[in-house]
């Protein structure tokens, strides 16, 4: 009998220290999601560097230098052109990759006159006739898509191909926007803690109202919010790190402390288009282009979850014409050039001249 409850004892405690090992290995990898990034970010040998325009203003970018063609890599809301490491390394084997910061994030200019689809656009144009100095291909993601339509419908002899990677066309004018999930899970969000008094971090305020949280883990949100304020208040100085959730549901907050909540209230208010009409943008794209498109998903009360419909998707592609094709991939993930890399990849170098 001792013999038995030896053995029990024994199975226990190796299940105990397997199970005690398989949390420590989840918690680890999540904290340290961002290892990847620097790893991909080091083997392409991407250096930082900055250009000034005639008004002053400054565009922060990374750039893979060879002699590849020119890509110029536009990144989406409240993260920085780091966002795009992942796919560096393929990427890289076709392509002179620089990859922007948008204004109002990261190191390029935080400017709110800047914080516009056709001023960003006009700047982006320059950049590329002035610092990249050679004809180009255009990629954007989300509303860097969006930005990336634009220097396609107007910048000219050198831009020579756009990927438009799940813009949110047509919704980010008016269409529907308050049923969105980005309106509810970001902008609304972004808006009232701005206009909050802040007794709170913006993580913890964010993970007690995203929509997202409301939607899934509702009773879990507030407990894992005063986590967040916790961690704030005990390291200050840094982004939130929360090892007992997947990263890719907080990894943005790293890029948090370089954005400008101004840009984001742009899109609120929807003045951010500044009177461009998608309609027309997409219309004066005369250049070959792909277009992705996350998967239509809806929750259960209608809400939108992916930056546009199957329907708008379709319209935007009719509207561009012969030049451009519609990609849809199989999830309503919106980070396509993350999570479906081969997609993206196969687009991109599509374009290749």
């Amino acid at each position: 009998m001792k013999k038995v409850l030896a053995v029990i004892g024994i199975v226990l405690a190796v299940g105990v220290l397997l199970v005690a090992g398989g949390i420590g290995t989840y918690w680890y990898r999540n904290l340290h999601w961002y290892d990847a990034y620097e790893k991909a970010l080091t083997q392409v040998n991407a250096v930082e560097q900055q250009a000034t325009l005639p008004s002053g203003r400054v565009i922060n970018y990374g750039e893979v230098k060879n002699d590849k063609p020119a890509l110029l890599l536009i990144h989406g809301q409240t993260v920085a052109w780091e966002d795009y490491a992942l796919v560096m390394p393929k990427l890289s084997e076709n392509w002179h990759i620089y990859a922007i910061d948008v204004y109002g994030h990261g190191k390029s200019a935080h400017d709110a006159s800047a914080y516009y689809l056709d001023v960003n656009g006009d700047d982006i144009i320059w950049f590329i006739d002035n610092v990249i100095g050679q004809p180009a291909v255009v990629a954007g993601h989300s509303n860097g898509a969006l930005t990336a339509a634009y220097v396609a419908a107007y910048g000219g002899s050198n831009i020579k191909g756009v990927v438009l990677e799940d813009p949110p066309v047509f919704s980010t004018e008016g269409e529907n926007w308050e049923q969105s999930f980005a309106y509810l899970d970001t902008f609304k969000v972004l808006h009232d803690y701005d206009q909050s008094d802040k007794s709170e971090c913006w993580e913890a305020y964010y993970l007690r109202n995203c929509y997202w949280g409301q939607l899934f883990m509702k009773d879990s949100m507030p407990g894992i919010a005063d986590y967040a304020q916790k961690y704030h208040e005990d390291h200050p100085g840094e982004y939130v790190k929360i090892g007992f959730m997947p990263a890719s549901t907080w990894s943005v907050f790293r890029y948090m402390q370089d954005y400008d909540f101004q840009y984001g209230e742009n899109f609120y208010d929807l003045s951010w288009c500044h009177g461009v009409s998608h309609r027309q943008m997409l219309s004066d794209i005369n250049v070959p282009c792909v277009y992705l498109h996350a998967k239509e998903e809806l929750s259960e009360d209608g809400t939108l979850l992916c930056a546009a419909s199957r329907e708008q998707a379709e319209r935007a592609v009719g509207y561009i014409g012969t030049n451009a094709r519609l990609v849809e991939t199989d999830t309503n993930d919106h980070a396509i050039h993350t999570v479906h890399q081969d997609v993206y990849l196969d687009a991109v170098n599509s374009l290749l001249p």
